[in-house]
């Protein structure tokens, strides 16, 4: 039944390098402290749901996602455990979160007496509960951590159960001094924040600070999670990536799709969208069934971007479709319809760095693009 889903484009995922990924990332941190798995945007484009059940399979309990539907739909896949919502939940959907049992960040103040507000009007109304975004310098969303007084304010109100607090460092994947001196500043604001408040006799609950970079780069900070994204999926943010440790990470996704024919064209033809592609020379072509509706990037038409096909590189000619693209097999032989094409795999050296800079982007993004139209099945 599987192959059904081979016909077109799709995505093989490898389990056991995700598991491979995760002791690697136990290694780097202490006993007491745990991995709060974050699978947002469909886990990083690997597939939330199966990345989840096979984490929950291999112990871990703790999961972060970014929107309330995520969560939603793990509960209902029967991930268990906490949940965590990194970003904001309309105020009117909050009934959601005390019905399966989330976790939602507040994200600042105000939001927070919003929230303690709407409890009230919730049947079967009970605490909701929540972990403290601290703004420490990033300036996206969370409360100013030096205002004391309002997060004093926050546990106070008597409808919010607050379990956690966190903060999120911006250049953690920086090793430039600057940008390091900014993130130990970052650092020192949240338990500087932190210790004020049980000195004021409040319980901060779980802490936690370092997503992927920060658990590469900072792996000497003592919290009770971290929160490991893209390095969770054996991949690094960029091709230059700069981490002071470098485990063995092996990479879970590989991205492959089918040629669908396979022509000759002669000196002075043109190929795709614009005529930006013309031939020099007579020439082999084949049609690879993939494209940028997929999430396959458009703008790395033009830029030999390569793919691998029966043991050999190919390079991708003129634009880049919705559905499809071309690629230079005159130095390929033996090549037919339905053959494969890695566009990404580790074992063609084809990562998804690679792709990512050329694409002038970060795997983050690219990943999180590729679209639902894409099987994720596993090896």
């Amino acid at each position: 039944m599987e192959e059904i889903y081979k016909d077109r484009a799709w995505i093989e995922i490898d389990m056991q390098n995700l598991q491979n990924n995760i002791e690697q990332i136990k290694k780097l941190i202490s006993k007491d402290c745990k991995i709060m798995a974050v699978v947002k945007a469909n886990a990083y484009g690997h597939g939330m749901i199966n990345v989840a059940k096979k984490l929950s399979k291999i112990g871990i309990e703790d999961f972060a996602v970014a929107t309330l539907s995520e969560a939603i739909e793990l509960r209902k896949h029967d991930i268990r455990g906490n949940i965590l919502i990194l970003g904001y939940t309309n105020i009117e959907d909050i009934k959601y979160v005390q019905k399966y049992d989330l976790i939602q960040t507040i994200v600042d103040y105000d939001y927070a007496k919003k929230l303690n507000e709407k409890v009230n009007e919730i049947v079967n109304n009970g605490k909701i509960k929540t972990h403290i975004k601290l703004n420490t310098g990033m300036n996206r969303i969370g409360e100013n951590c030096k205002d004391i007084g309002k997060i004093i304010s926050i546990f106070k109100l008597n409808n919010i159960d607050i379990l956690g607090m966190y903060t999120h460092l911006s250049s953690a994947d920086s090793l430039k001094v600057a940008d390091i001196d900014f993130t130990n500043k970052q650092i020192n604001n949240f338990f500087d924040c932190v210790k004020e408040i049980k000195r004021l006799g409040y319980n901060p609950g779980k802490l936690h600070i370092q997503s992927s970079y920060g658990i590469l780069n900072y792996s000497e900070i003592k919290c009770d999670y971290v929160r490991p994204g893209i390095i969770m999926y054996g991949i690094y943010c960029t091709k230059e990536h700069n981490a002071k440790i470098e485990p063995n990470l092996k990479p879970v996704l590989e991205l492959k799709a089918r040629i669908t024919s396979v022509k000759y064209i002669d000196k002075d033809e043109a190929v795709s969208y614009g005529r930006t592609y013309i031939a020099k020379e007579k020439m082999k072509i084949a049609t690879v069934s993939i494209g940028y509706a997929d999430g396959y990037p458009r703008n790395l038409s033009g830029k030999n971007a390569k793919v691998y096909v029966n043991g050999k590189y190919a390079t991708i000619i003129g634009r880049v479709c919705m559905d499809q693209l071309m690629i230079d097999v005159s130095a390929i032989n033996d090549i037919k319809e339905g053959d494969v094409v890695t566009l990404i795999g580790a074992q063609t050296e084809i990562s998804a760095e690679e792709i990512a800079t050329q694409a002038d982007t970060i795997t983050d993004e690219l990943l999180c693009r590729l679209g639902q139209r894409l099987p994720r099945i596993e090896k």
